[in-house]
């Protein structure tokens, strides 16, 4: 049986494909669970069109995307921390402190879980730290990290 599938099903397709399916699966799963249509004429015209409409807004989330790096290029954010001996901190710089900077210092929200970090960072100086905005877009958003002052 030929399906139109409406969502993405792992091992089958993504949505707006029309796959060949086995005949129960199509019948007692896809169909039930509204993963998927008939593949008839005029249903296939409709995936054409949302496919369409899935273009543009990919490509206004790619523009947003390019746009917000660009914005965030331009950012540097300051900590101030205490450190010892060698310039290390008694604590650390992690990825949810520079997300809630951005947002407190520049109203831009950002999940933690975008910057790329491997390590918090743990000793004073200036570093770039990448953001991934995009699937296609990763912004630098450079951090300073300089001695707290008693």
């Amino acid at each position: 049986m030929d399906v139109l599938l409406l969502k993405n099903v792992p091992g089958i397709g993504s949505a707006g494909q029309v796959k060949k399916v086995n005949d129960g699966y199509a019948r007692n799963y896809l169909l039930p669970q509204k993963l998927a249509v008939p593949a008839t004429g005029g249903a296939v015209k409709q995936a054409e069109t949302i496919k369409q409409a899935a273009a543009r807004r990919d490509a206004k989330s790619l523009a947003d995307a390019q746009e917000l790096a660009r914005q965030l290029g331009q950012v540097t954010l300051t900590f101030r921390a205490k450190a010892g001996e060698g310039d290390r901190l008694f604590g650390s710089i992690t990825a949810g402190d520079i997300a809630d900077a951005l947002a407190r210092e520049r109203h831009i929200a950002v999940d933690k879980r975008k910057l790329e970090l491997e390590n918090p960072i743990k000793e004073l100086g200036e570093r770039q730290v990448a953001i991934k905005v995009h699937a296609e877009v990763t912004a630098q958003v450079t951090v300073v990290v300089e001695r707290e002052t008693e």
